[in-house]
C-alpha cells in the first residue's frame, strides 16, 4: 500500500496574477515534502484575505459563498488522499491533484509502459535481450516498493530525480542472482533499457519529454583480449584427453577461423555449409543479432574441425558442431589458458576479436572484408576490433628501413647533382 509522512493543503492568493484588487485562489496540496497547485478558478479581494485562516473575511454574500467553496475543496481533496491509501495506489501530490480534476484515468504509468513494451516487443527481441528486460522491471519494482514506497508510479510524474535515485537504488541494491553484484557496466545497462522504454512512451505520446534528456550513460571501456599469432598456435596444438575441454578448444578454435559469435556458431547446421564463388567451402548464415548476411570463406584450419565432428553426436540433429553452454566454454577457456601459461582473460567472445586482428587485419586483409565477414553494418564498428599488433607494426618498419635504405645512393648522388658539394 502506498504511504506518506505528511500530508497538508494550504489555500493562497496568487498575487502574480493580480488584478487591481481581485487575485485568483489556490490550493497547495503538500505530500512528503512535494507540493502541487490546483487553480480554483475563483478570485477574491487582496484586501479581506486573511492569509492565517487562508479564507476571506468579507461579510458579502459573495465571499461566504467562497469560504463555502473552499471547504468543500479540502474536503474532496482529503477524500482523494484516503482513497488513495485505501485503494493501495500511488499517494503524491500530483496524484491527488489529477484524481480531484479528473484527470487521473488518462494518465500511464511506468509498469504499464513496460508491460506495453515487453509484449510488443516478445517477437522483436532475441529471448535473451527480452529477458534483461524482465531483469530491468524486477529491479523497478522493487525500487517502487523500498525506495519510492508504492506499487506504481505515473509517467508524468517521473522526473531527473526519479532516474538519479534510481540509479543510486542500482548501486547499492541486492542482486537478483546471489553472488553477481552489479558493476558499473551492469548498472548502465539497466538504466539503458528504462531510457528505450520512455523514448518509446514519448513516442506513444504517453509523456511530454523524456526524463533521461539531460542523463549520460557512463560506460566503463574494458581492453578487449585476443590470441596472439604464437597463443593460437599453442591452443591449436594442445590436446585433451577430456572430452569436454578438447571440443571447448576446438569450437573456440573455429570461431577463431571463421569470425562468428556464439550464438551464431550455435544456430548453424549442415545446410549453412554451401559452395562459394570460388569452388570451396563458406559459410552462409545470417546474424542473431541484427540478421545481417554473413558469408565467411573457410579457411583449412576451420574446415579440418567440421572434419572432425562430422560424425560425432551433437546435441542437436544436423548441427554443424557439438556447441555446448557459453558459461561451460568459458569455463574451460579459463582451464586451458592456465595449462597454456596464457595469462588473459579469455572468453569465447575473445574468438571474434582474434578473428579481426590476428587472423585477418594484421595479415592484410582489408578491413571492408573483415566487416563484410563479421556482419556489422558500419565500418566504424570493425574499428573497434582492428587494433593493430606490436608485431604488425615491427615488420611494418622493417619494410620503410628497407625503402629508406635503397633511396640514400640515389639521395647522395641527387645532392651531388644539385650542388656538388
Amino acid at each position: 500500500m502506498g504511504t506518506s509522512r505528511t500530508f497538508s493543503i494550504h489555500f493562497w492568493l496568487n498575487l502574480s496574477k493580480r488584478n487591481g484588487d481581485l487575485a485568483p485562489i489556490y490550493a497547495r496540496i503538500t505530500v512528503d515534502g512535494r507540493r502541487s497547485e490546483i487553480s480554483l478558478k475563483r478570485l477574491t479581494s487582496v484586501t479581506y484575505w486573511d492569509t492565517k485562516s487562508r479564507k476571506t473575511t468579507g461579510k458579502s454574500p459573495e465571499s461566504r459563498s467562497i469560504n463555502s467553496y473552499l471547504d468543500q475543496v479540502q474536503v474532496q481533496l482529503y477524500e482523494c488522499y484516503n482513497q488513495l491509501r485505501i485503494e493501495g495506489k500511488l499517494v503524491t501530490a500530483k496524484l491527488i491533484k489529477s484524481r480531484f480534476v479528473g484527470q487521473e484515468d488518462l494518465d500511464k504509468t511506468l509498469l504499464q509502459l513496460i508491460t506495453y513494451h515487453n509484449d510488443r516487443m516478445a517477437e522483436t527481441l532475441r529471448p535473451g535481450t527480452l529477458k534483461n528486460y524482465f531483469s530491468t522491471e524486477r529491479y523497478i519494482k522493487r525500487f517502487l516498493v523500498e525506495k519510492r514506497k508504492t506499487r506504481d508510479e505515473y509517467l508524468k510524474h517521473l522526473d531527473y530525480s526519479f532516474i538519479i535515485d534510481f540509479e543510486h537504488y542500482l548501486r547499492k541494491a541486492s542482486p537478483l542472482q546471489k553472488g553477481r553484484s552489479l558493476n558499473q557496466n551492469g548498472i548502465m545497462k539497466h538504466m539503458e533499457r528504462l531510457k528505450k522504454m520512455m523514448n518509446l512512451a514519448v513516442d506513444l505520446e504517453w509523456l511530454e519529454r523524456n526524463p533521461f534528456s539531460r542523463f549520460k550513460l557512463r560506460f566503463k571501456k574494458f581492453k578487449k583480449e585476443f590470441l596472439t599469432r604464437q597463443e593460437l598456435a599453442a591452443f591449436e596444438e594442445i590436446e585433451f584427453k577430456d572430452s569436454g575441454l578438447q571440443t571447448a578448444k576446438d569450437v573456440f578454435v573455429f570461431c577463431c577461423y571463421t569470425g562468428l559469435s556464439y550464438c551464431d556458431i550455435r544456430q548453424l547446421s549442415y545446410s549453412n555449409l554451401v559452395r562459394g564463388i570460388d569452388g570451396e567451402k563458406w559459410i552462409h548464415t545470417s546474424r542473431t543479432k541484427n540478421n545481417v548476411p554473413v558469408r565467411v570463406p573457410l579457411l583449412r584450419q576451420a574446415r579440418s574441425i567440421i572434419d572432425r565432428y562430422m560424425d560425432k553426436p551433437k546435441k542437436f540433429e544436423g548441427q554443424l558442431l557439438p556447441v555446448i553452454s557459453n558459461q561451460r566454454i568459458n569455463d574451460f577457456l579459463v582451464e586451458i589458458c592456465d595449462s597454456l601459461g596464457i595469462y588473459k582473460h579469455i572468453t569465447f567472445h575473445s574468438a571474434r576479436h582474434t578473428f579481426a586482428t590476428t587472423v585477418t587485419l594484421s595479415n592484410g586483409v582489408p578491413i571492408e572484408s573483415v566487416s563484410k565477414m563479421l556482419g556489422h553494418t558500419k565500418i566504424t564498428t570493425t574499428q573497434v576490433y582492428a587494433r593493430v599488433l606490436d608485431e604488425k607494426i615491427s615488420g611494418d618498419m622493417r619494410d620503410l628501413q628497407s625503402k629508406l635504405e635503397g633511396n640514400v645512393p640515389y639521395s647522395k648522388q641527387t645532392l651531388k647533382a644539385e650542388g656538388g658539394k
